[in-house]
Parts: C-alpha cells; structure tokens; sequence
C-alpha cells in the first residue's frame, strides 16, 4: 500500500497554459483565455485550444510514484482506430518515462460530413513508477492532441513548486504543424524540441487549422508576459482559402501591431511556411484525399487566379512586410521557413499525408529553428 500525498493542480504546477478552467471534475487547461474563447467562431478553434500542446506540470519532489488522474476527451475519425493520447515525463530535463491514460470521453468526426457525435467516459490515470530516488525537478507532458481534464495529482512523497529559474519565455504562434499534428508524443513536436535546446520556457499557441490573423488570439498574445515571440503565419490562411491578396498584407499588420502594443521591443521573429509541395502553387481550400490506404489531402483552388494566396506568395508578402516594418522596428526579424523544411527535407523525410511531418520531421524543423533563432547571431540568441 502507498501513502498517497495528494497535491491540488493550479496556476504553481502548471505551465503553458494561459488560463485554467474549473471544471465538475477538476481544472481544465486553457491555450486562450475567457475573452478571447468567447469570440472563438466555430467549434474547431475551442477544440483545437483546449488541446494542451505545449502545456506540462512542473513540480520538485522526492517520490517514486506519480499518478495523474485525467478525464481526456480524444478525437477520432470515422473508419479510423482510436488512439489514446501519451505523457511524457522528463526528470531534470530528460524523458524518463511515457504512458497513456485509458478512458475519457470520445469525440468521432466523420471527415465527409463534419458531423460530430460525442461518447462520454470515465476518468483515467496516467501512471509512472520506479521513478529515482533523491530530489529532483518533474515535468509531465501533457498529450498534445486530446483535450485533458486534470481531476488530482498522487505522489509517494510532497511536493513543491519549482522556483523560477530566470529562463526566458518564447511564446509562439502557428498551425497544426506548430501544434504538433502527427508527432508521436508531446515533446516531440518541434517547438518542444526547439524550446529545449534554446533552454526557454515554452508557451505553446499553434492551433491546428486555426493560425488564422484573429484578432484575439493576437490580443492574447499582446497580454502574455514574453522575453521571445514568434509567428508562423500562413499555410491555413492558404488551405481554407480565408482571405485573398488585397486582405492579406493589412491583416498582418494589424497582427503585428496588436503584438506589439504589449510587447513594443521584445524580439519578434516571423516565419513563413515550411515546404509543402500540394499549396506551394495551388491555392485553396483543401480537402481531404480518401483515394488510397491513408488519408492525404489535395488543393482545390484556382491557380491561375492571381488575387488567391498560395505559399509561394504567402513566403514573397511575409518577406516584405516584415523587411518594411524593420527599417523602424529592429526587434522584427524574419525567418524564410523553407530553411526549417524545404525541398531537401522533403526529399529525405516526407510528409505521410500530404500536409503534415511525423515525428522525425518535427525534429528536423525543431533543430533547425534552434539554430538559426537560437544559436549565434539568431534573433533569439543570448546577448553577450
């Protein structure tokens, strides 16, 4: 039998999240806060911002044992298996161990339709045991894809907060790529991986499908304590055909600007697009491709229409929107993001579906990013 220390879960343990929700069953992390979920026009942002990407407990403890108690709610497509979503848990920086938990509430999606139809299910627990002995600092990792209800924490020893350790903050800002679709494991996706060999605190805001120039996610992000920001800006303006040429180069501005009335000299770097061969040229939206053993998508648009965003013009605006507004601001820095994930990335570590990289493609734009924002004379590199 193990004498249970139970440790509430709130604002000193967590990390990465903006807001936590109360819930009847325990705190539910939130990517946007109040104001801005309740300006969320569709379903498809709340669902993708309640995904916890990026958002981890963090705690110092002697114990052997954690368990997490959770009630996740996992989104599955029709015809397609379900998977149950992993933790990670690191111990003094390192992954020492990975689980899942089962149950939850399931979400089924028919791809064709839209239409959703949810199954509730009980609460789970994400076990970890054999931990090492002595004090040492914990991070769990929560799954990146499945919205997560934390309902209690366990351990076979106290815990405590971790001290602010003087890190800096990146908060970042992108897609589904950036929010980690297809990564095996939450700290696999590349800003996770970026954010480790930069040694910064991680405040995750990719949202699959959703990296759209909403003002409120911009108005968050103006709001959120930050030493280091990014956005990676375009690829769902081009796959869900949002907005044309003549919207698009004001409608950053006006991003950037709201950035900027909150954080006036913080170092701002934008980036543009990684590599995807089925948008480079062809405008949207995007559907999904069922001809074959998995799921790809293709580009519907019309290519010959020039007032219509492909990446191609997404990467020539970004790169002169951004050279225009340095002249005044020196803190703005611009990031070519086929340097992250270009031809020659394609080449070697293709995306499975079309559109997204797996985990070894994460990696790849994780590492690069870390060394040209990061390393020596990176927009993101440590002053001398």
């Amino acid at each position: 039998m193990t004498d249970w220390i139970t440790t509430p879960v709130d604002a000193r343990i967590v990390r990465g999240a903006l807001e936590l929700e109360r819930t009847p069953h325990g705190v539910l992390p939130h990517r946007l806060p109040a104001r801005a979920r309740k300006q969320c026009p569709d379903e498809s942002l709340a669902l993708a911002e309640a995904k916890p990407s990026g958002v981890r407990l963090v705690f110092r403890t002697r114990a052997t044992v954690v368990e997490l108690d959770v009630l996740p709610t996992k989104t599955v497509y029709k015809g397609a298996p379900a998977q149950d979503g992993v933790y990670d848990l690191l111990v003094d920086g390192r992954l020492a161990g990975q689980t899942s938990a089962t149950g939850g509430n399931v979400v089924t999606v028919d791809m064709v339709t839209q239409a959703a139809v949810t199954t509730p299910g009980p609460v789970g627990t994400a076990r970890f045991a054999g931990l090492p002995g002595g004090v040492k600092d914990v991070e769990i990792w929560l799954p990146h894809g499945e919205i997560t209800e934390l309902v209690a924490l366990r351990t076979d020893a106290p815990v405590e907060a971790v001290p602010d350790g003087g890190r800096r903050v990146w908060l970042h800002h992108g897609s589904s790529i950036s929010h980690g679709s297809a990564a095996a494991n939450p700290t696999a996706i590349w800003p996770a991986v970026a954010a480790a060999r930069g040694g910064v605190e991680l405040v995750n805001l990719g949202f699959g499908g959703n990296a759209l120039l909403d003002p409120f996610t911009a108005r968050a992000m103006r709001d959120t304590p930050a030493d280091l920001i990014s956005v990676k800006i375009g690829i769902n303006l081009v796959n869900t055909d949002l907005m044309r040429l003549r919207a698009f180069a004001p409608a950053v501005h006006g991003f950037l600007d709201t950035i900027r009335d909150g954080h006036p000299t913080t170092p701002l770097l934008v980036v543009s697009p990684v590599l995807c061969p089925v948008q480079e040229d062809t405008p949207g939206p995007l559907a999904p491709d069922f001809d074959g053993p998995r799921l790809r998508f293709r580009a519907t648009g019309d290519p010959s229409d020039p007032s219509r965003l492909t990446l191609t013009v997404i990467r020539d605006q970004l790169s002169r929107i951004t050279a225009q507004r340095a002249a005044e601001d020196p803190n703005l820095h611009y990031l070519d993001g086929l340097s992250l994930y270009g031809e020659k990335d394609f080449a070697e570590l293709p995306l499975p579906d079309g559109l997204h990289p797996d985990s070894a493609g994460h990696r790849r734009i994780g590492e690069n990013f870390a060394e040209l924002a990061f390393g020596d004379g990176g927009p993101f590199a440590v002053s001398p």
